[in-house]
Formats: C-alpha cells, structure tokens, sequence
C-alpha cells in the first residue's frame, strides 16, 4: 500500500517535471531577476537625482517624479512575477507600465511634506491603509 502511494508520488512529480510552461517561467524568472536589478539602479540614480534636485531648486523635479514611479511599478510587477503572485509578464512582454500599480494618485510635484497630524489623521483612513504607494 505504502510502495504504490510512494510510485504514485513519483510519477507525478516527473509529470510535473515535463511540463514546458513551468521551465519557461524558471528561464523568465532569471531574465525577469535580472531586469529588477536593473531598475533597482535606475531606481538609486532618481533617488540620487531628486535629493540633489530638491536640496539645490527647492522643489521636485516632474519628470524624475513620472519616471520614479513608472520603474516602481515595474518593480512592483516584476516581484508579482518573480514571487508567482501575477502570471502577467511585464515589460518586455507587455506594455510599460504607467501610474501606481492599483491605479492611485500618485504626489503631486508642487505638495509639500505633510505635517504630523495630516500624518495621523491618514492613519486612521482605512482607504488609504490598503494603498501604501498613494500619497495625498
């Protein structure tokens, strides 16, 4: 009884094995990782970019603001991919993405930093809870 379940086990985890769509995802994943390490670069080099930009204008630079947030939406569906939370390939295989990953409103260039009770009154909001990327 326990040799049949055993040879059972085993012949289905060499079905699994066969199945192509799970070793082209293994060869997306390794392309996929290595695009995330790129962005995370790029990723570094606004950061950089925009402090300096702020520290010497005063102010957010619009463009940095639009391209920050599109390479942290690829990061954020490069990870769905990579962690079997998405099936959806992204770029290249889809489209570039654009705005945040659920579709919020992303920072306006001209806001200001909040100050401590505008920070604790969005704590309470349970909207804004489930969507840490958007900032009001």
């Amino acid at each position: 009884m326990k040799d049949e379940k055993l040879q059972a086990q085993v012949n289905e985890t060499r079905e699994h094995m066969k199945e192509t769509s799970t070793w082209f995802r293994g060869l997306y994943i390794i392309l996929f990782a290595i695009l995330f390490n790129i962005a995370e670069l790029v990723i570094a080099a606004v950061v950089v970019f925009q402090f300096f930009h702020s520290l010497f204008l005063g102010n957010s630079n619009k463009r940095l603001m639009t391209l920050g947030q599109s390479l942290s939406t690829y990061a954020y569906q490069l990870l769905a991919y990579l962690t079997y939370n998405s099936d959806h390939r992204p770029y290249p295989f889809g489209a570039w993405p654009k705005g945040t990953p659920n579709g919020g409103n992303r920072k306006s260039s001209n806001t200001q930093p909040q100050s401590s009770s505008d920070s604790s009154k969005e704590d309470n909001n349970d909207e804004e809870a489930e969507s840490p990327i958007t900032d009001q």
